[in-house]
């Protein structure tokens, strides 16, 4: 890391570098840039020299700094997964980043109070670590010569070629070449450049202003359609590449992937409060899904390849159903759901189609002020068909049951989501009805769980059904607000 940290640490501060050595010409304000990335450069050193952790029987402690110090400690008996990464920057000398998670559920995107990043060790003694902080009931066992060896671990998914085909609809692919766009937009803009300077680019426009205008958006249309496909099988195999999802004897799910940057985590199985099935649109049309653990102590990203509770990468919705069942021991999201009542329909087609309403009357009132042509409020009229679809394909989404000790409930379209909780790791139930909902008699019954998105929603029951469903997940809680009984003392 004494190799490896200066190095980062110059390339954090290379704007600030640059300006001061290119713009400086001698003066004064040169030496401020020059001392910042100096300053920089020490405070990274120092950290990597200074970093100390120590594990007790109780606690995991950690410290470092030379000026200004820092000390964590965390309870192992709060410790809840063990992240293990390894980026290009680790491989290039056999290390790793251990992340050590407790049950509190976190979304942010950097490490947080409760939870401590070793960066870096060696991998073996990262794995060492995900032994020795998770597997803590097996710690008690003594092992000897005449006892048998531990069983192996259990497979129970791994990546499979033909998912590639998956890929191009997670339109991953398309947030990269929006990134770059915005990105290579944003400095041309900021250095006053001209890309159409350029002679290719002069041929390129040239040609398709030649063209007739359906051909060309054809054609642009095809590219685009195989530069994200491209671009999306890339990022799957470098995320998911060497996957696998195994069952560790002390009742541990370990999850591995990676190809450049590898992850390697670890859940007890006695945290996990249940399983998300994920099928956005594009996905669920190539009869495709994605598996989520709803567990505490894991870091929530923007979707499931971020998050470290991904039990599946995109793959055949059969074989997500597959996890399932072996992760939980049994399927409660492939159970038929109940359907929510045709008041739900009503609001979900309102809800969709007033909304691109509203925006082709301001889109009205901008053209008849003068400010923008007729074409963009009659496109947004012309989208009212497709809302209603939209809305009437989330009517079809919803659907809730409660199987055994698992509140099943699923919602959404455009990323459709079914989530199977456990009733015993709820925290209790929220009942919460809008002004409109009232008005339909609807309800809807969110279901609060210290993992996992933190809450989840049974959308737009039935007010007696709803109610009925809460008092059944949660044994008792609301029975005196439903009998009408009160306490004679």
């Amino acid at each position: 890391m004494l190799l490896i940290r200066p190095v980062l640490d110059l390339v954090k501060s290379l704007p600030v570098l640059l300006g001061a050595l290119l713009f400086g010409h001698g003066e004064p304000w040169q030496w401020i840039g020059l001392v910042f990335t100096a300053i920089a450069v020490f405070t990274g050193v120092s950290h990597v020299l200074t970093s100390r952790y120590r594990i007790t029987a109780s606690q995991v402690e950690w410290h470092t700094g030379l000026l200004l110090r820092k000390q964590r400690a965390i309870p192992r008996d709060r410790i809840r997964t063990v992240d293990v990464t390894s980026e290009p920057k680790h491989r290039l000398f056999s290390l790793a980043a251990a992340r050590i998670g407790t049950g509190r559920h976190s979304h942010g995107k950097g490490p947080g109070k409760d939870e401590l990043v070793l960066d870096a060790v060696t991998v073996a003694e990262a794995q060492r670590l995900r032994t020795l902080l998770l597997h803590r009931k097996a710690e008690a066992v003594t092992e000897s010569a005449d006892e048998p060896a531990a069983p192996p671990e259990q497979l129970i998914a791994a990546v499979d070629k033909k998912w590639l085909r998956y890929a191009p609809f997670t339109l991953s692919g398309l947030a990269v070449v929006g990134a770059a766009v915005g990105t290579v937009y944003h400095f041309a803009h900021e250095l006053h450049f001209d890309p159409i300077q350029f002679s290719v680019v002069q041929t390129v426009v040239g040609h398709f202003a030649d063209t007739p205008t359906w051909l060309s958006l054809v054609l642009a249309a095809a590219g685009l359609l195989v530069l994200v496909s491209l671009l999306s099988i890339g990022g799957y195999i470098l995320s998911f590449w060497n996957f696998r999802l195994t069952r560790e004897p002390a009742g541990t799910l370990h999850i591995r992937r990676g190809l450049i940057t590898t992850r390697s985590v670890s859940i007890e199985e006695d945290r996990l409060r249940g399983v998300e099935i994920r099928e956005p649109l594009p996905l669920r049309l190539a009869g495709g899904a994605r598996c989520v653990a709803i567990a505490g102590g894991l870091r929530e990203g923007k979707g499931a390849d971020k998050s470290g509770g991904l039990l599946l990468p995109p793959a055949p919705l059969a074989k997500a159903h597959e996890v399932v069942a072996e992760v939980l021991g049994e399927d409660p999201a492939a159970t038929p759901l109940a359907r929510h009542p045709r008041r739900a329909l009503y609001r979900r087609l309102s809800r969709a189609v007033t909304g691109v309403l509203l925006l082709a009357a301001a889109l009205y009132g901008l053209a008849w002020l003068g400010a923008l042509p007729d074409w963009p409020w009659q496109a947004a009229l012309a989208l009212v068909p497709f809302a209603a679809l939209v809305g009437w394909d989330r009517y079809r989404g919803l659907g809730h049951a409660l199987i055994g000790r698992y509140l099943v409930t699923r919602s959404g379209s455009l990323d459709r989501g079914t989530a199977a909780v456990r009733c015993d790791g709820m925290t209790g139930v929220v009942v919460e009805r809008s002004y409109f909902q009232r008005r339909a008699g609807l309800v809807t019954v969110i279901a609060p769980v210290a993992a996992g998105k933190g809450h989840y929603r049974v959308l737009d029951v039935g007010e007696s059904d709803g109610l009925a469903l809460a008092d059944r997940a949660v044994p008792g809680l609301l029975t005196p607000f439903l009998t009408g009984q009160r306490d004679p003392g």
